[in-house]
């Protein structure tokens, strides 16, 4: 049976955080036509995608690619990377905590070659954002989470913070802001925001969901659509008039390019994938927020109001020279015990944990095929704790110390019954760095597989209009053109992306 064609103005692959920004954005003319293609199904009436509260039950179910970690020498090769298969991507999967990027974060791109990403020319793209972000709501200040911002102000010096987006800040603790809506704790994902008010409103809008992307059509240098499969194995040529716009994230975007030909010429043709642009940097410069945990036993239950169970959180800065926070902490009002488990470590029945992260990890991965079989997942190989001078270790090994210090001060201390892991008994640095590198977890913050770069940088996949180098009528947006990664959890730096990829696509058709 021949395949069936479709033709539009703009294809957007992947309708997820950057994806709903720049579909919705396009169709406010009502004489473009877009189609997004979205591999899973709607979040529209689910209860179980949109109450925030809910979001640990989507981790590793029906809505989640859930990428496995190749061996990790130097840390856990056990981490799954969740990846949402639903509308409106990991912001209908995610905590939402919504951090403005700090004015350093965007100054390090533009130094890294990414020409127009500095602080001054993106702070107008957060004042674009149509979700409702806000501090976490007063109802839901879990009284013990009130008590670790109080200890960590009495322990660290460092300052509360009310609204971490109000200005740009190098320490403090305090109570997230997160893109929900409180009276009802529902999300204010990328979907909701951008997609929700209009997907029926606009004929100019197509959402082909349960639709899996597979291969570009490239022709002549340039790309002219994309093959898609839908769930009862129809198979579809979509065509795009002027653009293909790829926002399918850190690890399908590479994913896709690769097996469309477009990556390192060695690699591919080891697979025997047919080299349609030899481009050396797609799938290298893996980037994630790395963090490990510290687990306490509580005399009691805890009181359960909360928006998603790790409202508050708390940044440090060691040293003084460093551009912004160079250590994280999440604040769970749960025992989040998932890897110290595999460790011989039991869950407590009730119970907190702190986990520290790292905000500017210094190991670098890459992603890979193993395969040319495009349904077979590629290898994410993150290359975690291989940095040259240990940085990375040593960040989480202060960060156990540090909370140590926070679990011992009041009034968060009253709490607190004893320490589960890694135990009271680890001391010294080296038991500390193998037991932080062993639990360790992500963020589920992959990103830098596409990165944006200037001409000269040969391992750049896309100038600063987020054009792929060497090929016309595509660009990608989403969190794999990250140069470097943010020192703070990156949801609303792909949607800023998705904003200024919206204005320079315009930008360019007019």
């Amino acid at each position: 049976m021949p395949e069936e064609t479709h033709v539009y103005d703009y294809v957007v692959i992947g309708g997820g955080t950057a994806g709903s920004v720049i579909a919705s954005r396009l169709t406010e003319d009502p004489a473009v036509t877009v189609a997004v293609i979205e591999g899973g199904p709607s979040d529209v009436g689910r209860d179980d995608v949109l109450t925030l509260r809910r979001w640990m039950g989507l981790l590793g179910g029906e809505l989640d690619y859930d990428y496995p970690t190749t061996e990790q020498p130097r840390g856990n090769s056990h981490i799954r990377h969740s990846r949402a298969r639903v509308l409106g991507g990991c912001s209908s999967h995610n905590t939402l905590i919504a951090f403005k990027p700090l004015p350093s974060d965007w100054d390090e791109w533009e130094a890294a070659g990414a020409k127009g990403w500095g602080s001054a020319p993106m702070e107008a793209y957060y004042s674009r954002l149509k979700n409702n972000i806000v501090p976490v709501d007063e109802k839901d200040r879990n009284a013990i989470a009130r008590d670790f911002v109080d200890a960590a102000h009495a322990a660290l010096g460092v300052p509360r913070v009310e609204g971490f987006n109000k200005r740009p800040f190098d320490e403090g603790v305090g109570f997230f802001d997160l893109a929900y809506h409180p009276e009802d704790n529902k999300r204010s994902s990328a979907s909701v925001a951008y997609l929700h008010p209009v997907m029926d409103e606009r004929p100019n809008l197509t959402i082909l969901l349960e639709t899996w992307a597979y291969r570009l059509q490239v022709s002549a240098g340039r790309a002219e659509g994309v093959h898609v499969r839908a769930g009862d194995g129809t198979e579809t040529l979509v065509r795009a008039r002027r653009e293909v716009i790829l926002c399918a994230g850190a690890v399908d975007s590479p994913r896709l390019l690769l097996h469309s030909g477009i990556g390192p010429r060695r690699d591919l043709e080891a697979l025997g994938v047919p080299v349609v642009h030899d481009l050396p940097g797609v799938g290298e410069n893996l980037l994630d927020h790395p963090e490990s945990v510290i687990v306490w036993e509580t005399d009691g239950p805890i009181p359960d109001n909360s928006a998603m169970d790790s409202d508050a959180g708390l940044f440090v800065r060691r040293d003084p020279a460093h551009r912004g926070p160079d250590l994280m902490f999440h604040f769970y009002q749960i025992p989040f015990t998932d890897n110290p488990e595999r460790l011989g470590y039991r869950r407590p029945e009730f119970g907190v944990s702190m986990t520290p992260n790292i905000p500017k990890p210094r190991s670098r991965g890459r992603l890979y095929l193993t395969s040319a079989d495009p349904s077979v997942k590629p290898a994410l190989d993150f290359r975690y704790f291989t940095d040259e001078d240990d940085y990375d270790a040593r960040t989480l090994v202060d960060g156990i110390r540090i909370a140590r210090e926070i679990a011992k001060t009041e009034p968060l201390a009253g709490w607190l019954r004893r320490e589960v892991c890694p135990g009271p008994d680890v001391t010294g640095d080296e038991e500390l760095s193998a037991y932080a590198r062993r639990a360790a977890h992500t963020v589920y913050h992959p990103a830098g597989t596409c990165r944006m770069g200037a001409a000269d940088d040969e391992l750049a996949v896309v100038d600063p209009e987020l054009r792929i180098r060497g090929l016309d009528g595509i660009r990608i947006a989403d969190a794999s053109v990250f140069p470097a990664m943010t020192a703070v959890n990156p949801m609303v730096t792909v949607l800023m992306v998705g904003e200024k990829a919206a204005d320079l696509i315009g930008g360019d058709a007019r």
